[in-house]
């Protein structure tokens, strides 16, 4: 790309849905790529059949046609950028960009031009709108002169969108020429024969497979999945989603850990739309050990040019294998499977729950993934830092054997995967810290050499000092901002999915080990009970009370999240407009309410939060160094 241009621009989609990224543009063709990473868009200059220039609001178009009809637009050049852009087009790919007006008087009658799949009005030869009729799903003629389109609703296009194009109408009079008629088939009926060509309405095309009563956690319910040459088809009893392979960013293989299940996870960009809600994962779960049988509908000529090497007539074996190698075969999507990571009971994942919701968290060699239900993927490069937390503050008899993950991106957002049992702990240190991802909470004073030998050591009896660290560091007026936030997104959770009560961590799992020694602490640092002096005072029904455990004075507090300095300012007026309002009530009508705001509205809170999150941690570095040189001295002594 070192011999082309550079620009950042926005990809349009075909009913107006946007998506910012980078543009770029060389000898071979052209290249899009999504800000933040994930959709890429190449186009080799073999597969360009047309350029088009548009003046629209305050830049220029650039719209790119492939032989096989899909059109891409890419908006955001300056004026200066159209000059050199047409010079290398003309030298590099052999192509001279079409120049195209854009229509702006606001009249409603004019031509229709149809070009493969797109549909263009033109109004007194400039451009009014265009569509894509690969994205209309009904058709109908109204008496002789009318002809109404309906758009698919739930499927990819326009996902990004909080508007986006339902129907449209025309009205064709008799007297029309471009689509001449006769009595029995006038020119309304004319246009709509030809609008069917190219349209998703009554497709004669077969699946090439079709899968039965299949089991999808997110969207939750029962569906058959077709799969088509072009796009697959999900079919329930209340939806029906369409989405192009284009739209296939990556398809996920990961077993579940000593369980009779697989997860077959599609990522989509932009996502499949529900109502209000976006999916961009579609979360299938299939029997692990069913067995079936499949030969695909397409002929031997189309097995041999078009997908050869790619798939075969036939297909027998495990469900999620066949489902999984016909669906690559015919998107061309790749398939991430399990890493090398291991859990404690050998498995590919660690149980962990995320926003009150049970699952599983993958490490993968380029990410982590949380399944089933809020699927969450979260890429290495997304990720600022990770620190690991006591679980439970507050006494908890149980909360020594379990902590918390916390994902820091470098967006600001935050992700909190809580009740990871404590045995998992050596192997996701390793792994985290393999990928060269940033461990906050580490601190500077112990080498390399000493965390390589404390992880070597699996002997319970041993203390590892970063673990005291981490069970030893929390706070009561953090668990108190956390449990706030809980209740505010309590409702975005939804219901449990159908395999929840598999999923939930068993305290019991981690009764029986060994008391441990603790560190001593010097005077800054209180000492902790150890989990069986908790348990014991838990029995007796609390008739000894403990000390209440003090705070370091000198810890920094936690940054507060934008959605917090929004609750303190908004909670008196909550209260004042609902009087008698239970506080978990509260507290849901402040999430109702933030839910509901634009991004313009929360802007001045979050930029309280960005303030807020920096000072906490250009104050947590230095007192974390200082706890972590405690925290040794103090296992020295031992």
């Amino acid at each position: 790309m070192t011999d082309g241009h550079q620009f950042n621009g926005i990809l349009l989609g075909g009913r107006g849905g946007t998506n910012p990224g980078q543009f770029r543009l060389n000898s071979g063709g052209l290249q899009w790529k999504k800000q933040g990473g994930g959709k890429e868009i190449i186009v080799n200059k073999s597969e360009i059949v047309s350029l088009t220039w548009m003046k629209v609001s305050r830049a220029y178009q650039l719209g790119v046609r492939r032989k096989d009809g899909v059109f891409y637009k890419f908006i955001g050049f300056k004026e200066q950028d159209v000059g050199t852009l047409n010079s290398f087009i003309q030298k590099n790919i052999g192509a001279t960009p079409e120049e195209k007006q854009l229509s702006v008087s606001g009249h409603n009658w004019g031509a229709v031009d149809i070009d493969g799949n797109m549909l263009t009005f033109m109004v007194s030869n400039k451009q009014a709108f265009e569509v894509s009729l690969a994205d209309v799903s009904q058709t109908q003629l109204q008496g002789k002169t009318d002809v109404y389109l309906e758009f698919h609703v739930d499927d990819t296009t326009g996902a990004n969108e909080k508007d986006s194009l339902m129907d449209v109408s025309f009205h064709i009079p008799t007297s029309n020429t471009q689509f001449v008629g006769d009595e029995n088939r006038p020119p309304a009926q004319v246009f709509l024969d030809k609008i069917k060509q190219f349209a998703d309405v009554g497709s004669s095309e077969e699946p090439v497979v079709t899968f039965e009563g299949i089991s999808i956690l997110t969207p939750r319910g029962r569906y058959s999945i077709e799969l088509y040459m072009s796009f697959l088809r999900i079919q329930g009893q209340a939806n029906d989603f369409k989405i192009q392979y284009t739209s296939v960013v990556r398809l996920f293989l990961l077993p579940k850990s000593n369980q009779p299940h697989t997860f077959v996870v599609i990522t989509l960009d932009p996502p499949i739309r529900k109502g209000q809600t976006l999916y961009p994962h579609i979360v299938i779960q299939f029997e692990t050990e069913a067995v079936v049988e499949r030969e695909l509908t397409l002929s031997e000529e189309q097995l041999t040019s078009k997908y050869k090497d790619r798939l075969e007539p036939t297909y027998k074996g495990l469900i999620h294998e066949v489902f999984t190698k016909i669906l690559r075969g015919l998107s061309g999507s790749k398939v991430t499977r399990p890493s090398s990571f291991r859990s404690a009971q050998d498995g590919y994942a660690v149980k962990s729950s995320l926003k009150a919701e049970d699952g599983l968290l993958y490490p993968l060699e380029k990410g982590f993934f949380f399944l089933p239900k809020p699927p969450t993927l979260i890429l290495h490069d997304e990720i600022d830092y990770m620190e690991f937390e006591r679980h439970g503050a507050g006494g908890s008899s149980v909360s020594s054997h379990y902590f918390d993950l916390l994902v820091r991106l470098k967006s600001e957002q935050e992700h909190l995967f809580r009740n990871i049992q404590r045995n998992e702990y050596h192997s996701l240190f390793n792994f985290i810290s393999a990928k060269g991802l940033k461990i906050l909470n580490l601190g500077e004073v112990q080498t390399a050499a000493g965390v390589a030998a404390v992880l070597q050591n699996t002997d319970d009896s041993t203390v590892d000092p970063y673990l005291e660290d981490i069970k030893n560091q929390a706070g009561d007026d953090e668990s108190d901002e956390e449990d706030e936030d809980f209740v505010a997104e309590k409702d975005d959770s939804g219901s449990p999915t159908d395999d929840s009560d598999e999923e939930h961590s068993d305290a019991s799992g981690s009764g029986g080990e060994k008391k441990e020694k603790m560190p001593k602490k010097e005077a800054t640092v209180t000492k902790p009970s150890s989990s069986k002096r908790k348990a014991k005072d838990g029995d007796e029904g609390g008739s000894k009370k403990r000390p209440k455990k003090k705070k370091d004075p000198n810890a920094p507090k936690r940054g507060m999240s934008g959605f917090m300095f929004f609750s303190n300012a908004e909670r008196e007026n909550i209260k004042k407009s609902n009087p008698g309002l239970a506080f978990t009530e509260v507290g849901k009508a402040l999430g109702e309410k933030w839910k509901k705001m634009s991004a313009e509205e929360k802007e001045p809170f979050e930029t309280k939060a960005k303030a807020d999150s920096k000072r906490y941690r250009e104050e947590m570095a230095g007192y974390k160094s200082g706890a972590a040189a405690n925290v040794n001295s103090g296992n020295d002594s031992d």
